[in-house]
């Protein structure tokens, strides 16, 4: 099968030098295996969408070299096709409309919902707030991962009915993210692992409606000082396009790549080839850690 990638973030804010990473590692992967490289846009989540970060986004690909094949998707564009899905799955009785509150599943064991009204059958009206779940009848308990090896999942987490679409009326990520894969033919998702806890969830959903399983390859996290994740919702420095460069040979280092001694000798074309050709996703860490030095 031939190989197709993707890089999917969310307009949420310009690129971080976490972004980087996971869009370096991702087109290097595709590009080393002579795939496609697909660009999804994420924009299911309108509150916390920044005006103009999805146009910054793609100039800042641009300007780094990473440039998509095929159109780009957004999901904003999709919704119809995932209200379908969601029509077919509770017609089926494959999901259920839940109305538990927050506050009663923070309550619970774990904070792992119980199932509760899997067996309610709620009848709703149009100004009724519900999520709808997805009846896990057949949990992943383990799965494997090209770098991090075999993982194994806690069996109630595997078990839990998870939620499809939420109470505030915006479709999951869990649903749209298994969709739009199948929908672009991804064979391979290179991706943070920070998503790690949520993949069984997507095979899950995969099996369930008869879809392919691609692999999973996930990338160590970025932290900043303070052991945290590198994000936006951390207020991650934005990608320094006057630097970028110097920012892609240290996104080399920290994903165990070597790159060559005269990198600031080639352009940035240049650097992205030598790389494509010196990859190694074994080399990959499979650990999450902080940079030898600060990104400016």
């Amino acid at each position: 099968m031939h190989y197709i990638g993707r890089f999917a973030p969310s307009p949420s804010g310009p690129l971080h030098f976490g972004s980087l990473v996971t869009a370096i590692g991702s087109y290097l992967q595709a590009k080393s295996c002579r795939g496609k490289w697909l660009v999804r846009i994420e924009d299911i989540d309108p509150p916390r969408e920044v005006k103009g970060a999805s146009s910054l986004i793609l100039k800042t690909l641009e300007a780094l070299n990473l440039y998509w094949d095929d159109t780009i998707l957004y999901q904003s564009s999709c919704c119809e096709r995932y209200r379908t899905v969601l029509k077919t799955l509770i017609d089926k009785q494959q999901a259920y409309y839940c109305d538990c509150t927050r506050q009663r599943i923070q309550n619970l064991t774990n904070g792992i919902y119980d199932n509760f009204c899997r067996e309610r059958h709620l009848s709703i009206n149009n100004r009724q707030q519900v999520a709808i779940r997805l009846k896990q009848n057949h949990p992943i308990f383990q799965f494997k991962d090209q770098i991090r090896g075999l993982q194994t999942i806690e069996k109630a987490s595997a078990q839990e009915d998870f939620i499809i679409h939420r109470k505030d009326g915006l479709f999951a990520y869990n649903l749209v993210v298994v969709l739009d894969d199948h929908e672009q033919g991804i064979t391979e998702i290179v991706r943070g692992a920070d998503l790690l806890p949520v993949t069984a969830k997507q095979i899950s959903l995969y099996q369930l409606l008869g879809f392919s399983v691609p692999n999973y390859c996930h990338l160590p996290l970025v932290l900043d000082k303070n052991g945290n994740k590198l994000s936006k919702q951390n207020h991650a420095s934005p990608i320094d396009l006057n630097n970028f460069k110097a920012l892609t040979v240290q996104a080399l280092q920290f994903l165990g790549q070597y790159v060559p001694e005269d990198w600031q000798d080639a352009t940035q074309k240049q650097l992205l080839d030598w790389a494509i050709q010196h990859w190694q996703i074994d080399n990959v860490p499979k650990h999450n850690s902080q940079l030898s030095t600060d990104i400016r």
